[in-house]
Parts: structure tokens; C-alpha cells; sequence
């Protein structure tokens, strides 16, 4: 997966769900972590409240590190939280869900890679062979048609397998800074969408 590292201008703060004003928020980047060009990267700059989790490491991903990192950003909330997931963090969130961890109110599952693919990186080796079983709480699943990590159709079937609602997001690359997206309009649609649902 791209790393993303790339110049962000500063915009002016705002709720990211003004309407959920007591639903916390938690961002998990993927391999090498969310840039500030990266679409978390700015919905946390446009809404303080929301938090990242963090792992040891974004480079040399350990899949037990980053899971204790998610389930010790996950209980510090007073709520149940929503995991707003991009890339190696959707496996991670799948690996999670078959653990005992703390409840949450769903997931938004953002271009998940494809692990058995070559482009996979070796770096995260360990988090493949992610559950084929439901999470167990609410989940949204967003693919791009044109993601170079993983087919549209790899994505449909994780999204079955994963009990999560699909959503083809057009083409998109890899739905990171390289997709120069902004603040994603389209997805702040969508996540606000999915939890009008749950």
C-alpha cells in the first residue's frame, strides 16, 4: 500500500457528524499510517474529537501490537466508539472482532487489501488470513473499482463473509492522499449514512 506523506493546509474545525455529537470517532490508518493528505488526516483536522489509535508502529506492522493498540484506544472512550478503518486496518479490525474486546457501535471499512495478493507487503505478513466470519457488530465496506490492492470483487466478498454493506465507490485508486480526495465529501456522506442505519 502507498504510504502517505504528503502537505496539508489547515482548515477551519467542524463536527464530523454534527447530528451524532455523542458518538466518538476513531481513526485506524493503514501500512505506514495516514499522512496529512490522507482523507482521516483531515476529517481529524476538521473535528478535534476524534482520535487515532497507535500502534508501535506504522512501517513493521506486528498484528498482536496492533490489536492491543485498538483495544486500548477502544477502552478509553466512556461510549461505544466507531471504528472508521483504511486498508491493512480493515483485516486488523477483522482479526479484532474474533477477540474479546470492548463493544462498538460498527465499523467503516475503507478499501481493504487483498492479503493473498503479490502486491501484498511482507511487512504485514501476519495479517493475513483474516476471519471469514462476521464481525459482530454494524459494518460498511467502501471498494474502488480501480484499487491496485484488491478487485472489486475481492472487496464484495469481504464484505459478505464479513456481514458488512457493500458500497462501490466508483474509481478511486486506493482511497488515499493519492486519490487527492480532500475531506472526502462522498465518504462524510456515507459514514454519515451508515450511522443514520445503525
Amino acid at each position: 500500500m502507498v504510504r502517505d506523506r504528503q502537505g496539508l493546509q489547515g482548515p477551519r474545525s467542524v463536527s464530523l457528524l454534527p447530528d451524532f455529537p455523542d458518538l466518538p470517532l476513531l481513526v485506524l490508518p493503514g501500512y505506514g499510517g495516514s499522512g496529512p493528505a490522507h482523507w482521516q488526516s483531515h476529517w481529524q483536522a476538521l473535528d478535534p474529537a476524534i482520535r487515532r489509535f497507535a500502534p508501535p508502529s506504522w512501517d513493521a506492522p506486528k498484528l498482536e501490537e496492533w490489536i492491543a493498540a485498538l483495544n486500548e484506544a477502544v477502552a478509553g472512550f466512556d461510549h461505544p466508539c466507531l471504528l472508521i478503518a483504511h486498508s491493512l486496518a480493515c483485516p486488523l479490525v477483522a482479526h479484532w472482532s474474533q477477540r474479546p474486546h470492548a463493544p462498538v457501535a460498527g465499523a467503516f471499512l475503507v478499501a481493504p487489501p487483498d492479503t493473498s495478493a503479490p502486491r501484498f507487503p511482507v511487512e504485514a505478513a501476519e495479517f493475513k488470513d483474516a476471519p471469514d466470519l462476521s464481525l459482530g457488530f454494524p459494518a460498511m465496506l467502501l471498494a474502488s473499482r480501480d484499487d491496485p490492492y484488491a478487485s472489486l470483487d475481492h472487496a464484495r466478498e469481504r464484505a459478505s463473509r464479513w456481514g458488512a454493506e457493500f458500497v462501490d465507490a466508483g474509481t478511486l485508486g486506493h482511497i488515499n492522499a493519492d486519490s487527492a480526495l480532500g475531506d472526502w465529501p462522498q465518504g462524510r456522506a456515507l459514514l454519515e449514512r451508515f450511522v443514520v442505519g445503525i
